[in-house]
């Protein structure tokens, strides 16, 4: 049986606003470990760790589905009033993370060869990068696992304990960076090695955390666990989100590779303004996880009003953050580039590109609102089809503005925001029209 609810902007806030905190502080981890390195003062080991990590979020965004496809299945269980589906969802997710964290694990040597052989970086950027991925890996059951929690957490419209796991395992990770890199001495393996140990903490927190919501009880038959339209219909859901994703991740590694390709200093200097855009996409994130509960629960409740009221509180508030983000970074990135690195070089070339690295947010606004939304919903299919759509407007347009060197990847990468959040507004219309499909 489903239940209304109404959608106001108190409970937007309810889930972005710890989500937006909780993501505002993820890539605080690549500032402090960047910052950290960067005291070295050497830029072919920043650039190559920087080279890693972005390798790692590509890595977890990959099977980002553990997340998203968890928001959406148990928000949507949630609106439809199914305790029982609420617990197969997690069960289900959480023996998937554990399969493809070992399986990343047993295959992080040919993984290394075919990632770090097409990156294009120096011998010295390639071997930096290498020695960072191997100790980190080992994080990986761990951080998919977690993954699975927070969006169990989260679908649940339960944000605060998703934003208290999220943090402890942010705050581990930065201590632990400080305290082995620059206290201890431990370089590279220092960074790669605090993560590990911050992943396992924060998974063993989240685990403690849903026994508590569970109620010490944990009682689900084989038959609903392995139900097989609801297997079929995750794995559908899985590999649809996946696609989409790796598309993403494609438009990241091809934006990487061209700044390698320009020499260390040009790889540094984007990795450092990277960093302004992880912060930027956090923000709007913690609206899209929003978007993805409130919209999933109106879609198992069939509630159409609470719906359409999700859409147009998550649009309006994702113009605002994201005009916000971009003002914020224009005013205040020199002197926050000036303290991630001591490179002169490095830093040169990072303020000349600062503006347009400070206009993703307001550029992404409409693709991460809709990005939620079709999650939701579960429109994975079309949210597939049309990103890879924008993928080619992204290559188009980096073609055409290749003899501006650094600054026509940086438009192309804005184009690519842009073109995903045009196309996903166009679509949303007819898709709204669908009936709803109750869980």
């Amino acid at each position: 049986m489903s239940s209304s609810f109404t959608v106001t902007n108190g409970r937007v806030f309810a889930i972005a606003g710890p989500a937006l905190l909780a993501n505002v502080t993820t890539p605080l981890l690549g500032v402090v470990a960047t910052a950290a390195i960067g005291r070295l003062g050497d830029s072919a080991v920043l650039g190559g760790v920087a080279m890693a990590a972005l390798v790692f979020d590509c890595i977890f965004w990959l099977f980002g589905f553990l997340r998203m496809g968890t928001i959406a299945l148990t928000a949507q269980a949630y609106g439809a009033n199914d305790a029982g589906e609420r617990l197969a969802v997690l069960t289900r997710a959480l023996m998937t993370a554990a399969v493809i964290g070992l399986a990343l694990v047993a295959l992080q040597v040919p993984l290394a060869a075919l990632i770090f052989g097409g990156m294009g970086g120096s011998a010295t950027v390639t071997q930096a990068a290498e020695h960072y991925f191997f100790i980190r890996l080992w994080s990986a059951p761990f951080a998919l696992g977690n993954y699975v929690m927070l969006g169990w957490l989260v679908g649940l419209a339960r944000p605060m304990l998703a934003l208290s796991i999220q943090i402890a395992v942010n705050v581990i990770n930065m201590a632990l960076t400080v305290m082995l890199v620059l206290r201890l001495d431990w370089g590279i393996a220092g960074a790669a090695l605090a993560a590990v140990i911050a992943e396992a903490a924060g998974l063993v927190i989240g685990l403690a955390m849903a026994w508590r919501v569970l109620g010490g009880r944990f009682d689900l038959r084989q038959a609903r666990l392995f139900d097989r339209d609801k297997l079929m219909r995750l794995l559908a859901i899985n590999r649809d989100i996946m696609i989409r994703t790796a598309a993403l991740i494609a438009a990241y590694l091809f934006f990487m590779a061209q700044g390698a390709r320009a020499g260390d200093v040009a790889l540094a200097a984007n990795a450092v303004l990277h960093n302004f855009t992880l912060v930027g996409a956090f923000f709007l994130d913690g609206l899209a996880n929003a978007a993805e509960q409130l919209c999933g629960r109106a879609y198992g409740a069939g509630d159409r009003l609470a719906f359409g009221r999700a859409v147009k509180l998550i649009v309006i508030w994702g113009f605002v953050f994201g005009t916000a983000a971009t003002a914020l970074f224009l005013l205040f990135g020199s002197p926050f580039i000036d303290l991630m690195t001591a490179n002169t070089a490095v830093r040169r070339v990072a303020h000349d590109y600062l503006w347009l690295a400070a206009l993703v947010p307001v550029c992404g606004v409409m693709a991460f609102c809709f990005d939620g939304i079709y999650i939701g919903a579960t429109w994975v299919r079309d949210m597939r089809n049309l990103m890879m759509a924008s993928f080619l407007v992204y290559l188009a347009v980096w073609g055409a503005t290749l003899p501006l060197g650094n600054a026509g990847l940086w438009i192309a990468i804005l184009s690519f925001f842009i073109a995903r959040g045009a196309l996903q507004a166009a679509r949303y219309p007819t898709l709204a029209k669908r009936p709803f499909v109750e869980v």
